[in-house]
């Protein structure tokens, strides 16, 4: 691995440890094992090498995502493995935790990837929601959008009840409420 390459990985791995604020050029050239000048030679200063960390946590999570969305089955199934599908839940979200730090909150630059993320999924998962109201698995009435805004702060609520509890299960309790509550109708019986 480059040293530009540590660098991003280990300013990744303390902005979600520790957020932006907590992510000094110290630690980071710490962590990655880097002379005190490397980051300044690949980068030109610690907001852009936070920049680079937070796109490429948004890319590693956008095709996380789409491996599992993009996957065989149901609309329907597909959203229950997106939301069933292995995850650090008590770390959280690095994503999510991001929106949380009012340092990259303040900046557009640093926020761009966090929204462009969130937006894209949301907009994927509307679009699976769509097709499963093409396909009768769910209700004409409902709105994608809206259940894809559910979807997303079902994920990101229980990430935090989870971390708040100390425990995983408080984030799959709400998983499987969502579950039950977009169940397709069962078939009748005849």
């Amino acid at each position: 691995m480059t040293t530009s390459e540590r660098l991003i990985e280990s300013t990744r791995e303390l902005l979600w440890e520790r957020g932006y604020v907590g992510t000094s050029p110290k630690a980071i050239l710490e962590r990655a094992g880097a002379g005190q000048g490397s980051m300044y030679h690949h980068f030109k200063g610690k907001p852009d090498l936070a920049l680079a960390a937070i796109r490429r946590t948004a890319e590693e999570m956008r095709a996380t995502v789409e491996g599992v969305l993009g996957g065989p089955g149901t609309p329907y199934a597909r959203i229950a493995a997106y939301l069933r599908r292995e995850r650090d839940v008590l770390r959280g979200c690095p994503v999510g935790r991001l929106t949380m730090d009012p340092d990259v909150i303040a900046s557009d630059e640093l926020r761009a990837p966090v929204d462009e993320t969130l937006d894209w999924l949301r907009g994927r998962l509307a679009a699976i929601v769509r097709e499963g109201q093409e396909r009768g698995e769910f209700g004409p009435g409902l709105d994608a959008e809206e259940i894809a805004a559910a979807i997303v702060a079902t994920v990101q609520g229980g990430y935090v009840l989870a971390r708040a509890c100390g425990q995983p299960a408080a984030f799959d309790a709400g998983v499987r409420g969502l579950l039950a509550l977009l169940a397709p109708p069962a078939a009748p019986t005849v």
